[in-house]
């Protein structure tokens, strides 16, 4: 399901016009990359799911084609998460 799909399917669940439901997704994500970026708090929808900003700490490494050993610096990236109701409904 892709977004355009997504914002229809809650539009005929909701009653909702499809530009309101596509301007709120817009502006959740918005919002969750913004907060993301920013700060390593954790962005909750209790039992559904989470986001929060992780770091990946600086480790060593090897070239593959010089077998030289290098630093590959840390890394920021996000870690979503499922939560129960979610896992649940995956389950059946």
């Amino acid at each position: 399901m892709n977004k355009s799909q997504l914002v229809e399917q809650i539009s005929e669940n909701t009653d909702v016009s499809k530009n309101d439901v596509d301007a709120v997704l817009t502006g959740l994500f918005s919002v969750v990359a913004e907060h993301v970026a920013k700060s390593d708090d954790k962005i909750t929808i209790p039992g559904w799911i989470s986001f929060q900003q992780t770091t990946r700490a600086a480790r060593k490494g090897r070239n593959p084609r010089t077998g030289e050993e290098l630093t590959i610096p840390e890394t920021k990236g996000v870690k979503v998460s499922a939560g129960s109701k979610l896992k649940a409904a995956a389950k059946g």
